[in-house]
């Protein structure tokens, strides 16, 4: 296993985007993909969209884990977002680059021209990319308010948000913070709470010059400057909880003109606080054990098991697609685990002696003690059962999914980071049960756990990218929607003809995000706090 060396945050910025938009300018939007071998691409992280700008300057990092060993290539691709849905495939594309990671890291500044296609260039457009190692876990969280600023709508009061810069060792001015929500219609602005990685807003330098502009938001992109002044860290953190820190909005042109000019408003910085942020080897170095649970369909809609064209038909060389996903995931996930004991369970057929459909049999048979030794335990617990059970239905997943929430929760009952728990179920993709799976999904979200799905065969999988929730929150049938993302679902059929080794690296691809998400949200630092955070 490559060791990674260290995660860097990539800012990125283009200039002379293509014009894809009728009345209007471009909403652009940057997507990072790092090559996962076998001509296939895997999306690491994308950045905010960008309404009505030719010349953005991202505000979202793109974050990359770094390793020195390895040739990573990556393709930056910028898109002219129209929709609400996640998937690209629908917006129109202006152009990107292909480079390495180690080309980004190695230049101060990485300037390319963007191509629509190689050796076609998107009109005069242009990336900019400058990487920063991230050296420091602690986040800054700010509350701010205005008072008293400057009228900008002809026809109305001004719509302020704020932009955070900080200055690089050259002097220029880098965008590490843009307030989401622009208020309308209002000079005495609270903007919501917000978070900031303090490598990101002062590279962990108190009295690096910090500049906070304040601005009268236009849908056309055509912003007007409302104020702007400069200050540090040290004095930002003078702001308590029974204080706050005043600093006076200065338009520059505004103060040259006039005589008796004041300002054009007050900023007022209401809280500052900086906590520690825990990453997932924090949680798993500091003894967290990850439980893997495994769910087979084994519903009639595979076909028989004896015949070649079956889902479970085992190959002469004795593998099958269900059999590669637990080999694929298992091998990466088994590291995590001590005791290397994995509960394992069929859903869908007939099961013997009286052959009624079960939902959540051990693959086993043993419901006492459904743990089988390793993964070679749940390959061989597979292979034993297949010619014992009738294939059957109906495909429920709820069952499974509420068996090992009741494990997550009694674990969550102690309140330590100390148990997480990650089921992979593998199915043929025609559930039957969608709506209690919403609602067991939607329980779960507020447990330790997180739910893989691959889907295996040729089905048509809607149901599965539903439940991953990637266009929009989950909600249960009742409109309760889900606490945080944990379902990640992965079509079997586009990993075919890859290493196995890259259906393990997307199918895991967001647990380590999951997990983090779970402790923070509950508050819980790892068992035990890794010496250098301790503060």
């Amino acid at each position: 296993m490559a060791e990674c060396v260290t995660r860097v945050q990539l800012s990125v910025s283009c200039h002379s985007l293509l014009d894809k938009d009728l009345g209007s300018r471009s909403d652009p939007l940057c997507v990072l993909l790092q090559d996962v071998g076998g001509g296939r691409w895997a999306e690491l992280d994308r950045t905010e969209r960008i309404k009505n700008c030719q010349s953005p300057e991202f505000c979202k990092k793109l974050v990359v884990d770094y390793y020195f060993e390895k040739v990573q290539k990556l393709k930056f691709g910028i898109y002219d977002i129209d929709n609400k849905t996640f998937d690209l495939n629908d917006d129109d594309y202006l152009g990107g680059t292909e480079c390495t990671l180690g080309q980004i890291v190695s230049s101060s500044v990485f300037t390319r021209p963007l191509e629509l296609k190689p050796g076609k260039p998107a009109g005069k457009g242009t990336i900019t990319i400058s990487a920063e190692e991230i050296k420091d876990t602690r986040v800054l969280y700010l509350e701010v308010e205005a008072r008293n600023l400057d009228k900008k709508d002809l026809f109305g009061k001004s719509d302020p948000f704020l932009e955070f810069y900080k200055q690089n060792d050259t002097g220029s001015w880098q965008l590490v913070y843009r307030s989401e929500v622009v208020i309308k219609n209002n000079l005495n602005p609270c903007w919501r709470k917000f978070g900031v990685p303090l490598q990101t807003f002062c590279g962990g330098d108190f009295n690096k010059p910090i500049k906070v502009q304040c601005a009268d938001h236009d849908s056309d992109g055509s912003h007007d400057l409302i104020g702007t002044f400069e200050t540090n860290m040290t004095q930002l953190q003078q702001a308590g909880d029974s204080s706050a820190v005043e600093f006076e909005c200065i338009h520059p042109e505004k103060k040259q003109k006039k005589k008796n000019y004041k300002n054009s408003g007050i900023i007022r910085i209401k809280s500052c606080k900086i906590e520690t942020e825990y990453s997932f080897l924090d949680y798993v170095m500091g003894g967290c054990q990850i439980n893997f649970t495994v769910g087979v369909d084994f519903t009639g809609s595979n076909g028989d098991p004896k015949s070649p064209d079956s889902l479970h038909y085992i190959s002469p060389d004795g593998i099958n697609e269900y059999l590669v996903a637990i080999w694929s995931v298992g091998n990466v996930v088994q590291d995590y685990d001590t005791d290397k004991l994995f509960p394992a369970f069929g859903f869908g057929a007939q099961v013997p002696p009286s052959w009624q459909v079960s939902h959540e049999f051990p693959l086993n048979f043993n419901p006492s003690n459904p743990y089988c030794q390793g993964i070679q335990g749940i390959v061989d617990a597979y292979r034993h059962i297949l010619p014992q059970i009738r294939l059957y239905g109906p495909t429920n997943f709820s069952p499974i999914i509420n068996h090992v929430a009741r494990f997550a929760a009694h674990s969550a009952q102690q309140g330590t980071a100390s148990q997480y728990f990650i089921l992979l179920i593998i199915t043929d993709g025609e559930i039957t049960d969608l709506d209690q799976t919403r609602q067991a999904i939607v329980n779960a979200s507020k447990l330790p756990m997180s739910i893989i799905i691959v889907g295996v065969g040729e089905a048509d999988f809607k149901a599965m990218e539903f439940l991953d929730g990637d266009n929009g929150v989950l909600k249960s049938l009742t409109g309760e929607p889900a606490a945080r993302d944990i379902v990640q679902f992965v079509p079997f059929r586009q990993f075919k003809n890859a290493p196995r080794e890259t259906l393990s690296q997307v199918v895991l691809a967001e647990v380590p995000k999951q997990l983090v998400s779970y402790y923070k949200w509950q508050g819980w630092p790892p068992v035990r706090v890794p010496e250098i955070k301790k503060m």
